[in-house]
């Protein structure tokens, strides 16, 4: 799934946008900016927390008489490039309709890093037939650790000891959780229980997304005219494109091709059509919460969504124990804490950083 992209400034979202820049100050009155944040808040966290749900429930939910899996989650990545191209397209036709294109990247320009984000996702969604969802919300939070190693190992890099500390609390975190015994429940509703391979998906989903970030960063540097939209629209369609002829072209030339089959899909689709509507809204669910991100940082900045995109992680894991049925034990939720905890710290640095360029300007 084009996934969500969490840029270098943190935060959450999809389909490997950029963050549009904060407008200076906001303006407004308190109230209008307390209540403009509050529906940020609310659009983020519901749209996202929900999409959360449905991913949980396509992933291990047995579907018609037959009590079937859905064994094709990729498929959701395909469908969500196919859903996030139509919606970009809509926005760039309601708010740019009349720009002009000069200074803003060209479609094919996105041809290549579409391919990392396309194969990223995929692993971070098949991840969840191995391990729990909680398991991988937090291991897709750990994104600071392979940033780090790569700044240490390769380009000498020097952090300081708050850094290192929320390094170490996030990684502490989920090594334990990994650890830690998992309740007999959640791995019943696994497809396959594999925690090595599950965790290993999870890790090389942030490594392609490290690689998506960044090359995404320097084609924005490049056409400082392209927006989200934009940049949404051209990683969709090549997503799309490239996801089609894994899923419907390769598995007509080859008989006996391992991975996943658009066909089959859709076919279990039509035969349980409950699966389809959950396919859809979690594909819209992706599209209108990053509707909500893009509005959250041109009024407040990449730090306010940061936070709000953090807590909802957190809320993620609440609702998938107590609604999705995946009990945690005392000492995961000390692990979930943990992470929480370096992510908030990551976030405090963050903010007192940003306060001291602002009082040196």
């Amino acid at each position: 799934m084009a996934s969500a992209r969490r840029g270098r400034g943190g935060g959450g979202g999809v389909n490997g946008v950029v963050r549009p820049r904060p407008r200076d100050g906001g303006g407004g009155s308190m109230a209008g900016r307390v209540a403009v944040l509050a529906f940020c808040v609310a659009g983020i966290w519901s749209a996202y927390i929900y999409q959360g749900v449905l991913q949980e429930t396509l992933s291990t939910k047995r579907f018609g008489p037959e009590a079937r899996r859905f064994e094709h989650l990729a498929f959701l990545n395909f469908a969500q490039n196919v859903v996030c191209f139509v919606w970009s397209f809509i926005m760039i036709k309601l708010w740019s309709g009349g720009s002009s294109s000069a200074g803003r990247a060209p479609l094919w320009k996105y041809w290549g890093v579409s391919v990392t984000n396309t194969i990223g996702p995929t692993m971070g969604i098949e991840a969840l037939k191995y391990i729990s969802y909680p398991a991988q919300v937090l291991a897709k939070s750990s994104k600071m650790i392979p940033v780090m190693l790569m700044g240490t190992l390769l380009y000498g890099v020097k952090y300081t000891f708050p850094e290192y500390l929320c390094t170490f609390l996030v990684a502490g975190g989920v090594s334990s959780f990994a650890l830690l015994k998992t309740s007999s429940k959640t791995i019943k509703k696994l497809a396959n229980p594999n925690a090595p391979l599950g965790y290993a998906l999870c890790f090389l989903n942030l490594a392609f997304d490290g690689y998506t970030n960044s090359t995404q960063d320097l084609i924005k540097s490049r056409y400082p005219k392209t927006n989200p939209w934009d940049i949404m629209l051209g990683m969709n369609l090549w997503g799309t494109i490239y996801n089609a002829v894994i899923m419907f072209v390769a598995p007509l030339l080859f008989s006996n091709w391992p991975y996943a089959n658009g066909f089959e899909a859709v076919r279990f689709c039509q035969e349980n059509p409950e699966v389809a509507w959950d396919i859809f809204l979690f594909c819209l669910c992706g599209a209108v919460g990053q509707n909500f991100i893009f509005l959250t940082i041109s009024r407040f900045g990449s730090l306010t969504n940061t936070t709000i995109t953090t807590t909802r992680k957190f809320m993620s894991i609440v609702v998938s124990s107590v609604i999705s049925g995946n009990p945690l034990s005392p000492k995961q939720w000390g692990s979930v804490v943990m992470v929480f905890s370096g992510l908030s710290i990551q976030i405090y640095l963050k903010w007192k950083k940003k306060k001291g360029r602002e009082h040196k300007e």
